[in-house]
């Protein structure tokens, strides 16, 4: 569990002293960019990579090695690759299915996917010793994940390295941009291949090496905006200057979403998928085939009730005004009526936070829940929008059973 410092920063324009006036700053100013320093990437290469992480990991990579149709495929221009293949997000769990590492997951661009550097036709064709697929990981437990990673390696003809140095990950997101979230604006951001083109900077991004990075709807909700890496060395294109801010204001746009990211948000070893949402947010399969942890998985989804999930929280006083006491992930979410304990608050910044919480209590009404110890700080549970409609049947369902 972590917790930022309420205090955030708008680097390139005007800074704001409440969190709440700061949401609303992101709701109305987007799109902002944020360069994500939380996350690092690690490069998976070799001819049994997909099989690899198959066996391994949530969803199901073998997409990746599918012929690219026309449901992903993108307009060819001089500056785009002629197709590209959407990410995906998935993760890694126990034997017991908890919770270990997330990963965003992306295939590079292939020399026959994409113009030359003349513009004038496809590259040449790659041998599968060169297929690869990056992940944009946690960078808090990079070491470790590759490690865990080459434990499972055996005799599997695939290379798991850190290029931490060479490539960073980025966010674009705000109201504005998730509003016009369209085919046009994706398009747009991917300009970043060979050849003259519209996007000058997508140009320079890609010069120099035979990938063209480009942006990519974010692969959990399209509300959250879009997401990439790139080259270190260069700055991403669509990125203005004054538009440029710090990752804190990405985390507060995913809590107001009600979406938790990296090993230090959903506790290794102890969280449990469908509690933190993974089905929702395009994680996992249920027609994949085995995995590490998908037995527990696959009865958890099957009984069909998850009664406790991760929910957005407020912090609020007596008043019903948001709170400027400091809540810290640990805090424990209690039912000022029955005394009971309802859940756990994850992730804290300012007067906005996560909890896993018990869904029979979370939405009891104004004024139910308080913060333990600090009972003046009242916590209001909020419904993501978000959420599949039968989430609230079976919980409704299964409250009037009870």
């Amino acid at each position: 569990m972590h917790c930022f410092k309420s205090s955030l920063r708008f680097p390139k324009f005007t800074a704001y002293s409440l969190v709440s006036n700061r949401f609303s700053h992101l709701e109305t100013s987007g799109p902002l960019a944020s360069l994500l320093e939380s996350r690092s990437v690690v490069r998976f290469r070799g001819p049994d990579t997909l099989k690899f992480l198959q066996g391994l990991l949530t969803n199901d990579v073998r997409r990746f090695g599918e012929p690219i149709g026309e449901r992903t495929s993108t307009l060819p221009t001089p500056n785009l690759p002629t197709v590209s293949v959407p990410p995906m997000y998935a993760a890694l769990l126990t034997p017991q299915g908890r919770f270990v590492y997330d990963l965003f997951l992306y295939k590079p661009p292939m020399s026959e996917a994409k113009l030359d550097r003349t513009a004038s036709g496809p590259g040449s064709h790659p041998d599968d010793e060169s297929f690869e697929l990056f992940a944009d990981v946690d960078a808090t437990v990079l070491d470790e994940l590759v490690q865990t990673f080459k434990k499972y390696r055996l005799r599997s003809k695939v290379e798991i390295e850190n290029v931490a140095e060479d490539f960073s990950c980025w966010q674009r997101y705000g109201g504005n941009l998730s509003e016009r979230s369209s085919s046009a604006e994706e398009l747009e951001a991917a300009s970043v291949g060979w050849g003259g083109g519209v996007d000058q900077s997508g140009v320079s991004a890609s010069h120099g090496n035979n990938l063209g990075w480009q942006w990519f709807k974010d692969p959990r909700l399209d509300s959250l905006g879009l997401r990439g890496i790139f080259p270190s060395d260069t700055m991403p294109p669509l990125v203005e200057a004054d538009k440029e801010t710090d990752e804190q204001n990405y985390l507060l746009w995913r809590i107001q979403k009600g979406v938790a990211e990296g090993s230090t948000e959903i506790p290794k070893g102890e969280a449990i998928p469908l509690e933190y949402n993974f089905a929702g947010l395009k994680a996992i399969s249920f027609d994949k085939g085995c995995y590490v942890g998908q037995e527990l998985v696959a009865r958890t989804h099957h009984r069909g009730v998850i009664r406790k999930r991760l929910l957005p929280l407020r912090f609020l006083n007596d008043s019903g005004e948001e709170a400027e006491k400091k809540v810290a992930p640990g805090s424990e979410v209690m039912d000022n009526t029955s005394g009971k304990k309802v859940g756990t608050v994850t992730t804290a910044l300012g007067c906005h936070g996560l909890g896993l919480l018990r869904l029979e209590e979370a939405f009891k009404g104004s004024g139910a829940l308080s913060i333990q110890g600090q009972e003046k700080v009242k916590v209001e549970a909020i419904r993501p929008d978000w959420w599949p409609v039968v989430w609230v049947q079976e919980h409704q369902q299964h409250s009037a059973v009870a």
